[in-house]
């Protein structure tokens, strides 16, 4: 009897060890914190003067904190589901608007041969295809994002109530799209977003390409946090002058491209975007619209940069950003807008403690010229940070990031 016992006992915990094999949940984050130099700021009665701060939502990973679990369900199906928030170390508050899971809350099933499903707040195919080859997705850090992140190249908003698919790695071939409902009754297409992209990787090279289409963007998009609603100005709230004078658009649209090319310890690489905002001062657009455009606004952007490994714990890189805004057209006369240009210069340096640890350098230097989206002289506008008192700007960080 007692061997019958004991044999039944290992039998059961080996079955045990075999269930929850099956299943797993993760909780994993990321701890960036950084002291800024920041000159030429517009905060408080001594604009244009510079100013020191602590920041962890900028560096080069947003703090945040996650769980991430997978259920096998046979047959390699899979049920998944991600639950990730973003806060600020310095003061304990979420990030995102106050989202309680504001960088990502999804679930889903993972086939292991034909792709995965998720639904819920997730990341557009513009990010997913092309943000990897900016140099903000590397050692520039979030500050080293397009001006005001015009394309969302390094992901500043989510989108909500979203349906995505995204492909099996076939032979370094992967593809994806992703759909969110408006919400709208009697109207589907009154604040969907859309967007679809692809990506080829190759022992030395990689490219990848993805396209974005936001309806009704003030609301669906740059109002996709708890602080955003359908009568605020959403795009203004970002305090960012190279788009908020566009809150009246009817249509956000991004095509984006980019690539990369690896020669031995250097990395060089190359991004391109198009951003258009079409219909501007659309009545159906519940938005200000105090410059009174009409008809579309474009700009094009283009950057590259190169990254070298200098030893294995020390990686260095470079980028420089062209932007280039075209001008809107206004129903007022004394509305002149010919249009806007930024130049964006970033040098980073990373160097990992250990594989968990890092420290790292960051220098960005921007500067503006002609006229921006508010109608006024263009000011610089470094990634989420307030628009400068002028036209250039610079900033150095220092920071340290714990992953866990």
């Amino acid at each position: 009897m007692k061997t019958f016992r004991y044999c039944a006992a290992i039998a059961y915990a080996a079955l045990g060890t075999t269930a929850y094999a099956q299943s797993s949940i993760t909780l994993y984050g990321v701890v960036d914190e950084g002291l800024e130099y920041v000159s030429n700021t517009k905060v408080g009665p001594n604009q244009g003067k510079s100013v020191v701060q602590l920041d962890s939502l900028s560096g080069l990973s947003g703090s945040r904190w996650g769980l991430r679990g997978a259920e096998d369900l046979g047959d390699r199906v899979r049920a998944v589901f991600v639950l990730e928030n973003g806060f600020d170390a310095n003061t304990g508050k979420l990030g995102q608007g106050g989202a309680m899971f504001g960088r990502q809350a999804y679930v889903g099933i993972s086939t292991g041969k034909f792709g995965t499903v998720t639904a819920g707040r997730q990341y557009d195919s513009v990010v997913d295809y092309v943000g990897q080859f900016g140099i903000s997705d590397k050692n520039g850090s979030h500050r080293a994002a397009h001006p005001g992140d015009l394309d969302n190249l390094n992901n500043s908003v989510r989108t909500n109530n979203a349906i995505k698919y995204a492909s099996e790695n076939y032979k370094g071939f992967s593809f994806g799209g992703l759909y969110s409902f408006g919400g709208q009754p009697g109207s589907i297409s009154t604040n969907q977003v859309y967007s679809a992209g692809a990506s080829l990787q190759l022992a030395a090279a990689s490219v990848g390409v993805a396209y974005l289409n936001v309806r009704n963007p003030n609301v669906s998009f740059f109002g996709d946090n708890p602080n955003g609603s359908a009568t605020a100005n959403n795009i203004s709230a970002t305090t960012n002058p190279v788009l908020s004078g566009y809150a009246s658009a009817r249509t956000y649209q991004v095509i984006a491209a980019g690539g990369l090319y690896k020669i031995g310890a250097a990395t060089l690489g190359a991004t391109y975007s198009n951003i258009r905002f079409d219909h501007l001062g659309d009545s159906a657009v519940v938005a200000t619209n105090p410059e009174h455009y009409t008809g579309n606004a474009t700009f094009n952007n283009a950057e590259v940069n190169a990254t070298y490994q200098v030893t294995p714990a020390l990686l260095v890189g470079a980028a420089y950003d062209y932007t280039k805004g075209t001008g809107a057209s206004s129903t007022n006369a004394t509305v002149h807008n010919d249009g806007v240009k930024y130049h964006q210069f970033t040098l980073g340096a990373d160097y990992s403690l250990s594989k968990r640890t890092d420290v790292y350098l960051l220098g960005i230097y921007q500067k503006a010229s002609g006229i921006d989206s508010t109608g006024q002289q263009a000011v610089a506008s470094i990634a989420s940070l307030t628009a400068a008192a002028g036209n250039h700007a610079a900033l150095v960080r220092a920071g340290f990031r714990v992953k866990f």
